[in-house]
């Protein structure tokens, strides 16, 4: 065994002991499916997230990433596939991989960086990077390329023994190592159940997806209001969306289950949120009860904005009084959202709180929502 199949041999076995459950290895060259995001941008599916757009050249050839990119090692990081609890009513849906509420860039990057030191030991004058989707890289190309999976029509990398719920990471590094062998064949078929599954049609073709319309875009990129048009589709969840895995085959025998090793011991149970106290709580309380969660990106706007529509989505008597107290938050967003709802929960003291609402309120969107919810009840 020369050095270099030894390297690899110790970054393999490392990578499993820091819970990394697939290990593929492919050479740093251009991207085959560049062509395709830059279409996928062009056409606007991207939405607000304008960093594809900023740093669109980067994409094209991992040197973007590392100058001088030889080799990529692509990782796979598994989550909770357990199956979600019944909600209760006032009760919100999460996506699965929030599930430890912990940030899985905090977990995944400092096993990363321990892969990245066994490589510049190896060889000291050597270059590499630890990346988890923070970095212009096509990574689902790339683990494909490495042997982990195939795309699927949902765009997510499927494999077939562990499904799609898993993170994605690579490793690049100007060492020449090396490389497994890509996976060139498919195994989604004629099945559309991804595809016919979204409550929102958030595929326009199979393999593509409009983020504009996506549940997790939606509920996590999106800055404003959510279109009139979207929201019922939005059911249950508050952050994020399982949707298009849930129905897919290949994650039927979910086999990966939350553990130490991946939460680092510190996993806690965030499957589903009680909605109807988010509203009870200011800025400051948000703060320090979601800074170091993955929910913390949407900030309180966003979260109470979503936590709005599904209340409004269950249209239960018993969430009006929360709705009541976000019809005269502090953020126009959320107060537009709550006016909305109350419009679906529909009742005498719903409209009764628009009215009063409609008097003092200036905001001209929040207006428009209070007008429409009213005219919603009237029906």
């Amino acid at each position: 065994m020369n050095n270099l199949d030894q390297l690899v041999r110790t970054l393999r076995q490392a990578a499993t002991e820091l819970g990394f459950s697939q290990f593929g290895i492919t050479p740093a060259v251009s991207m085959l499916g560049y062509p395709d995001l830059i279409a996928w941008i062009d056409a606007g599916y991207a939405g607000e997230m304008n960093y594809f757009a900023n740093r669109q050249k980067a994409y094209e050839h991992p040197d973007g990433v590392l100058d001088g990119a030889k080799s990529m090692i692509a990782l796979a990081y598994p989550y909770d596939a357990a199956s979600a609890q019944a909600l209760a009513a006032g009760e919100g849906r999460i996506a699965k991989y929030i599930w430890s509420g912990l940030d899985y860039h905090d977990i995944i990057h400092p096993k990363l960086k321990y892969l990245c030191k066994i490589l510049t030991e190896h060889s000291p004058e050597s270059l590499a990077r630890g990346v988890v989707d923070t970095a212009p890289l096509m990574e689902r190309e790339i683990a494909q390329q490495a042997g982990l999976g195939w795309p699927g029509k949902n765009t997510l990398l499927l494999n077939k023994y562990q499904g799609s719920y898993f993170f994605l990471a690579c490793v690049l590094t100007n060492i020449e190592l090396p490389y497994d062998e890509s996976h060139d064949t498919q195994h989604c078929g004629n099945c559309r159940a991804c595809l016919d599954a979204c409550p929102t049609d958030a595929f326009p073709a199979p393999g593509v997806l409009d983020a504009t319309r996506c549940i997790s875009y939606l509920t996590i990129e999106h800055r404003n209001a959510i279109p009139v048009a979207l929201r019922e589709g939005i059911g249950n969840w508050l952050f994020g969306c399982d949707v298009c895995q849930e129905v897919c085959p290949w994650n039927r025998k979910p086999t990966r289950q939350a553990t130490q090793t991946q939460t680092d011991g510190k996993s806690t149970n965030f499957d589903h949120l009680d909605l109807r106290t988010l509203f009870e709580i200011g800025e400051e309380e948000f703060r320090l009860r979601f800074r170091k969660t993955p929910l913390w990106r949407a900030r309180r706007r966003g979260i109470l904005r979503n936590a709005a529509i599904v209340l409004g989505n269950q249209k239960h008597e018993a969430n009006v009084p929360a709705l009541k107290l976000g019809l005269r938050d502090t953020e126009p967003l959320v107060r537009g959202a709550s006016a909305w709802a109350l419009g679906r929960v529909g009742g005498q003291i719903a409209g009764s709180e628009l009215e009063s609402c409609l008097i003092s309120e200036s905001d001209p969107d929040v207006l428009g929502e209070i007008n429409l919810a009213l005219s919603t009840i009237q029906r």
